[in-house]
């Protein structure tokens, strides 16, 4: 099983998105990105009126609006990835300048990943990831390190 929601990130990025938010802990990556692990608590600190985000999974509006306005110091990714045994599905978005620049783009349970690669591998070239000798920015960056949210938020401080 491998269960990841996370925002990614240059650290100044994150921590301009975690100010004043409990519980935000960061966790380093290689390549200069840093992830941040979501979870109930961290996004239950941006619900609004507003409901539930049109262009990210069943995410508050208001995060969607933060990750938006945190983009203007650094381009960020919102990743979300859910597998068993082999098989599962990625998201991701990534805003920059204020904008969402890429996605959302969901890979579909079964299917092979585009020729540019999953999602998530998408939206890390977006903040500057090369795979390298690695198979894939995914693994380039160290995303295989934890296999569910929770292990981040243990290897997070």
């Amino acid at each position: 099983m491998y269960r990841l929601q996370a925002v990614i990130a240059a650290e100044p990025v994150l921590r301009a998105l975690a100010d004043g938010v409990e519980p935000a802990l960061l966790a380093p990556l290689d390549q200069g990105l840093t992830l941040l692990p979501i979870t109930d608590a961290f996004l239950d600190t941006f619900l609004d009126s507003d409901g539930v985000a049109d262009d990210v999974a069943e995410v508050p509006a208001g995060f969607s609006r933060a990750l938006s306005n945190c983009s203007r110091l650094g381009a960020v990714a919102y990743v979300e990835a859910d597998y068993w045994g082999g098989a599962g599905t990625q998201r991701a978005q990534v805003w920059a300048s204020g904008h969402v620049v890429f996605g959302p783009l969901s890979s579909v349970e079964g299917e092979p990943f585009a020729p540019e690669g999953s999602p998530i591998s998408q939206a890390l070239r977006l903040l500057g990831a090369t795979k390298g000798d690695f198979f894939d920015e995914f693994d380039a960056v160290g995303l295989g390190r934890h296999r569910d949210t929770e292990r981040w938020l243990s290897a997070a401080g």
